[in-house]
């Protein structure tokens, strides 16, 4: 198995698309199908279902893809320290993220590193709080920004953003009665609830808070979960349930008036928002560089 045959499964795993991943690599498309028959051949495995419009990773390519990365990390690393000068390649900055802080934080730290320091390519992954504390400690990421911080021995959390969880509704005249009569959190344990999905760092926070309020989740009604904060919105906005959301993901419709907002506690009810990087080895020049511009932009966050 040779390095090539991993950076084309990859390249063709995360774009879906043999012709963009061909692209990507500046190879033909007729190539990459021979890297990847061959890897299949060599492996003894379908890393791919194809068929007209797109292909679907399988669950042994999803498999390999982990291992693969890490892999083409660990390259890129040694490729850094034992060969600094050489131009073969852009350097690659890998960042994964949370939906919150990719969503309403990250445009202006990349946008304040891109100004910075203007080289190299930036590569986003959005996904939930676990699974980013995951690529970062099998580095497939280089920085990750979550909202939750899980025991892991391999990576350090920085905290760099107190958000605020409110709870919001509909806003329909029952709810505006609710919100002038209510002191506490009682009401909720016989409305519709609408979750975030497991791994969720917000889901984790907003369970933490509700047993802090002497609720049991357990007992509550879920109507529905969702890995979209969009979603769940528009869910809240068309009257099927409420949820618990970060105020800098709901600012837009509590400043318009499509949803009502509650507080999650009679104190602000607030949870940090965190940098990650993996402990156990050397940080890239450019992970560094974004850390120390996430530094700059939040001087809250504790020194490295």
């Amino acid at each position: 198995m040779k390095l090539k045959q991993l950076e084309v499964f990859t390249a063709v795993a995360d774009h879906r698309s043999f012709s963009k991943a061909a692209e990507k690599l500046y190879l033909t498309q007729p190539t990459v199908s021979v890297y990847i028959s061959s890897l299949e051949r060599e492996l003894n495995a379908k890393l791919f279902v194809r068929n007209t419009k797109e292909i679907h990773v399988t669950e042994q390519g999803l498999q390999l893809y982990q291992y693969a990365r890490e892999m083409l990390a660990l390259q890129n690393k040694i490729k850094e320290i034992f060969q600094p000068d050489s131009q073969e390649k852009e350097p690659r900055l890998v960042v994964a993220a949370s939906t919150v802080p990719s969503r309403y934080l990250l445009p202006d730290i990349l946008a304040r590193y891109q100004e910075k320091y203007s080289c190299g390519q930036l590569e986003l992954r959005e996904s939930d709080s676990a699974r980013v504390i995951e690529d970062v400690e099998k580095h497939v990421a280089d920085v990750g920004f979550t909202g939750t911080a899980l025991e892991n021995k391999t990576c350090r959390y920085i905290p760099f953003y107190e958000d605020e969880l409110v709870i919001i509704t509909p806003n329909t005249s029952r709810y505006r009665m609710i919100q002038k009569q209510e002191d506490n959190l009682d009401w909720i344990r016989k409305e519709p609830m609408i979750f975030r999905e497991e791994g969720s760092g917000t889901r984790k926070e907003a369970e933490k808070q509700l047993r802090m309020a002497g609720i049991d989740v357990g007992k509550l009604h879920v109507a529905a979960s969702a890995d979209s904060t969009e979603t769940i919105k528009r869910f809240v906005k068309n009257g099927i349930g409420i949820t618990m959301i970060s105020s800098l993901a709901a600012q837009e419709e509590i400043v318009s008036g499509k949803v009502l907002t509650f507080p999650m506690a009679k104190n602000k009810s607030t949870r940090k928002l965190y940098v990650v990087y993996n402990n156990s080895c050397a940080l890239s020049a450019q992970a560094r560089n974004l850390v120390q511009v996430v530094q700059e932009l939040y001087p809250v966050c504790s020194s490295m």
